[in-house]
């Protein structure tokens, strides 16, 4: 046998695999991840404080149907955060392999959610394509509060707090103005959203905002990045804990996947970010 056949047998073999693990392996898995971050307005009451974000489920996508999301119910729950926050995207349209989840399935499960200080979400863009009247009823039948354009006053032993859900920069109003009616100044603000290219539009006074939408691109490349964000800001606003400024923004990978079910180094997980002041 040839060299080159040797070589090409190897490449053949080591494409199959990569592709394996980008659309079996790693859009099946599902992990709890804890990340940590500083955020400068945090108040040492609030010090530790650990948030849930259970973004993009995209119920019905390749490998996570109700199961799956009865699966993540169960290990977020065992991961006792303070705050659970949904920041959109229940559903999915078009994406290859999938089924469609009814909303009201989806709440049916997300119901059995457990946090002291509340569960909360925001729609996104997706849940406004299939209708967001009808998403926003089916959370609110199963006892989650919809925040859109809406704020909340959160209350646990020394730690006060606002949380404050904006609409879908693509598809909602995302009325910042209508959002913060009613916050006073001085108050600590958290707030959360599904798309995070609203953040330069945002006001100093939030002392974080929590988003999704993106996947983190769903696919990063050793040395290339991310080659696909759902963003006008490229690989900006991706993935992770971003500052900019006084402004901080922590935007989730999310669980699902959107268009295709593929997700390379970027694995479908659940952010239990725990919040620290300097």
């Amino acid at each position: 046998m040839s060299k080159w056949r040797i070589t090409f047998i190897v490449l053949f073999c080591i494409g199959l695999l990569l592709a394996v693990w980008a659309f079996i392996v790693e859009p099946a898995s599902f992990r709890i991840n804890e990340d940590d971050i500083v955020v400068d307005a945090w108040p040492k009451e609030c010090n530790g404080l650990r948030v849930a974000i259970l973004a993009d489920l995209h119920v019905g996508s390749p490998y996570k149907g109700r199961k799956s999301l009865q699966n993540l119910v169960e290990a977020v729950n065992k991961s006792q955060p303070d705050l659970i926050l949904l920041p959109g995207d229940f559903v999915i349209q078009g994406v290859v392999g999938g089924k469609f989840v009814p909303p009201e399935d989806a709440a049916g499960i997300l119901k059995e959610l457990k946090a002291p200080m509340g569960v909360f979400a925001v729609l996104g863009n997706h849940d406004w394509w299939l209708d967001a009247a009808r998403v926003e009823q089916s959370l609110e039948n199963q006892g989650i509060s919809v925040l859109e354009d809406k704020s909340v006053s959160l209350v646990s032993s020394e730690c006060k707090l606002r949380l404050v859900g904006i609409s879908d920069f693509w598809e909602g109003p995302h009325d910042v103005k209508k959002a913060m009616q009613g916050i006073d100044e001085g108050e600590t603000i958290l707030a959360f959203t599904h798309n995070p290219d609203i953040f330069p539009e945002l006001p100093a006074e939030l002392s974080l905002t929590i988003a999704g939408h993106t996947h983190g691109g769903q696919v990063y490349l050793p040395f290339i990045g991310r080659p696909i964000v759902p963003s006008s800001y490229g690989q900006r606003f991706a993935v992770g804990h971003i500052v900019e400024g006084d402004k901080h923004l922590y935007v989730s990978p999310g669980v699902g996947t959107s268009i295709l079910p593929v997700r390379f180094l970027v694995p479908p997980e659940v952010t239990v970010l725990s919040i620290f002041a300097p």
